[in-house]
């Protein structure tokens, strides 16, 4: 009997009906799991951070080339007359970045916080401007395909796939359909990888819980508190406001699935990059256009960052304010756009939009020893930060992506 004879008679057993059950469902199951563990035997659940790490780095190793392939797929084999909606959503991406650096000023004004800081040695090395930032990202597009495929330079790799897929049109049919099936066989081992989401989940809870705990951020509750809002609100408010701007319909039944399906997965890994595979998944659950979607998802993972964006404006008015720096009006609003601007240049990797506070910083004269013990403040917070903060870039790119790519021809 097969798995789906299995699961209309309802005889699946445990083991088929934790791996072929609602996902979500068993990612639930997977963080009680690993809350148990952690709590009751935290040795075995630092043993635990293993299967973690190993489904992360799944994601990771299966993300580039799925992106490679299913973009040049999707622009060889497109349909003459049918064009991808993509600047649109590109307008979405930044607009939604940009909304996400103003509220950032506007509940630091409402509830300012200082930090404690101390002479540390933390030795990163921040970008200097943002002209150094836009430069990376230049040299990120003309990158060597192998290099890019074995670093996660997914510009490169989205640049790369763009060009062969638009070069493939003009090649027979023959090959067309192998680039497709291609595509389909990479798309099978990311659902295979996405299945073991559950297993991987338990070992980052169980892993983080007996490493960390929740005592290194008790010092910190304030910034923590008004950072989380922000991004709460981001998602719940301003977001669903700007889609419903654009499509005149009601955005909530879309953000809460991509919170959902997407968010969570985002939590716990902690990186647009590696969740790129899991939104890929989503979208075609969803039965988004393709030929949007394959390309707009991994591009959102690198220049959809309003959780960034919120991280960045955020500790560094916490660092003004601690420094006693005034900060007018005008001055802010420069700040949302440097810290948007900067976002789009974030790594889509754990704390990457960290090490980009210190060029915001410099907006207000705050030295650079001074700034990267804000950066390492970030580091301490990040435990539940950069969590929510992933989870919050990954799902919008979904919730963008929706907006428009379920919409009719006529509509968009």
């Amino acid at each position: 009997m097969s798995l789906e004879e299995k699961r209309t008679a309802g005889e699946l057993s445990l083991v088929e009906a934790f791996f072929e059950g609602n996902l979500v469902a068993r990612i639930a199951i997977g963080i009680v799991l690993g809350v148990a563990l952690a709590w009751v035997w935290p040795d075995a659940a630092a043993s635990a951070m293993l299967l973690g790490n190993l489904f992360v780095n799944a994601l990771k190793a299966v993300a580039p080339v799925l992106v490679l392939v299913l973009v040049a797929s999707a622009l060889a084999n497109q349909k003459p007359g049918h064009q991808a909606r993509l600047r649109p959503i590109v307008i979405l991406y930044l607009i939604g970045t940009l909304s996400a650096a103003f509220l950032a000023v506007m509940m630091s004004t409402l509830f300012p916080t200082t930090l404690l800081l101390s002479v540390t040695d933390v030795a990163m090395s921040p970008p200097q401007g943002v002209g150094e930032v836009l430069n990376n990202l230049l040299f990120k597009i003309v990158d060597n395909p192998v290099s890019a495929v074995m670093n996660g330079n997914f510009i490169g790799i989205l640049m790369w796939g763009i060009a062969i897929g638009l070069t493939m049109r003009h090649a027979n049919e023959t090959s067309r359909t192998m680039l497709a099936d291609l595509s389909h066989a990479i798309t099978m081992i990311v659902r295979v990888v996405i299945r073991l989401a559950p297993i991987g989940i338990f070992g980052l809870v169980a892993g983080n819980l007996a490493e960390f705990g929740f005592s290194a951020l008790q010092s910190y509750t304030r910034i923590l508190a008004i950072l989380l809002s922000s991004m709460l609100i981001m998602a719940l408010v301003i977001n669903p406001i700007i889609v419903l701007v654009r499509t005149r319909k009601n955005p909530y039944p879309m953000v809460f699935t991509a919170l959902r399906e997407s968010g969570i997965t985002a939590f716990f890994t902690r990186s647009s990059a590696a969740n790129i595979p899991v939104n890929m998944a989503l979208c075609e659950r969803l039965k988004l256009d393709e030929n949007t979607y394959a390309v707009s998802i991994p591009l959102g993972a690198t220049i959809n960052m309003g959780g960034a964006a919120i991280t960045i404006t955020t500790l560094t008015l916490a660092a003004a304010y601690t420094l006693g720096i005034e900060v007018d009006i005008a001055t802010a609003l420069l700040l949302s756009v440097v810290a948007a601007l900067s976002a789009c240049g974030a790594s889509g990797v754990a704390g990457g939009s960290l090490l980009l506070i210190p060029l915001a910083c410099g907006l207000f004269g705050i030295p650079n020893d001074v700034a990267m013990q804000v950066v390492a403040v970030g580091f301490v917070i990040s435990i539940l930060q950069d969590a929510v903060e992933t989870a919050l870039n990954s799902s919008t790119d979904v919730v963008f992506t929706a907006a428009i790519a379920g919409m009719s021809e006529g509509e968009s």
